[in-house]
């Protein structure tokens, strides 16, 4: 007896071994396949969104190095540098005739919904050639207006500098400063002036080294 079901029960065994070899080996070809498969998309497309990220990082750098300002592309001549905060920053420089003629850099400030994101440039003399926003999360119709297409108060910086209101005076009207505030969104502006100042402060520690030609 226990022979006769011996032979049987082998049988059945090898037959489930076999189908599952043969659903791992299908699972195994179609990861396989798909992994070929967004290898050969991610190589089709990788230069192409090289390029959209280099042409996205001019645009952002054209609001703030004016072109008459440069005969190079300051997007390909930076410098690794590292802020007061002990954030990595890329330092862009625009030259003209081989000399650094003014740079830019992202700043970063903690608004009323989360980190803002920014983009200044500098003059080679400490003049802001101007600052816009990148990115931001605050309340549309309110804290939004930091946006240039919003409205006109991101460029009201332009042309200012460390000393041109003094240090002390770089904070919104509330807080005995000369910028103005929004209405019923006060703590986004004030974000703002504080990494702009920051963004100044770093500068002026650092002019020799931003500002000096290879």
């Amino acid at each position: 007896m226990t022979t006769s079901q011996t032979a049987p029960d082998s049988t059945v065994a090898a037959a489930s071994q076999a189908r599952m070899f043969r659903h791992g080996l299908i699972l195994g070809l179609f990861c396989l396949g798909f992994g070929l498969l967004l290898a050969v998309t991610d190589a089709i497309t990788f230069d192409d969104i090289g390029a959209r990220a280099i042409e996205d990082k001019q645009n952002s750098l054209s609001q703030v190095l004016p072109d008459e300002l440069h005969d190079n592309n300051p997007v390909t001549d930076t410098l690794n540098m590292v802020n007061a905060e002990g954030k990595e920053l890329i330092v862009f420089r625009a030259r003209k005739n081989g000399q650094v003629t003014g740079v830019a850099y992202e700043i970063f400030g903690s608004g009323y919904a989360g980190e803002m994101k920014l983009m200044m440039g500098i003059a080679a003399d400490g003049k802001l050639l101007g600052v816009r926003v990148l990115a931001h999360k605050e309340t549309p119709g309110l804290g939004d207006k930091i946006e240039a297409k919003k409205g006109p108060w991101i460029e009201r910086f332009t042309g200012l500098s460390l000393g041109n209101p003094p240090l002390e005076r770089w904070k919104v009207k509330k807080d005995g400063g000369d910028f103005d505030q929004f209405a019923g969104a006060t703590i986004t502006p004030r974000a703002v002036l504080k990494a702009i100042r920051s963004g100044l402060e770093f500068f002026a520690e650092n002019q020799a080294v931003l500002t000096k030609g290879d």
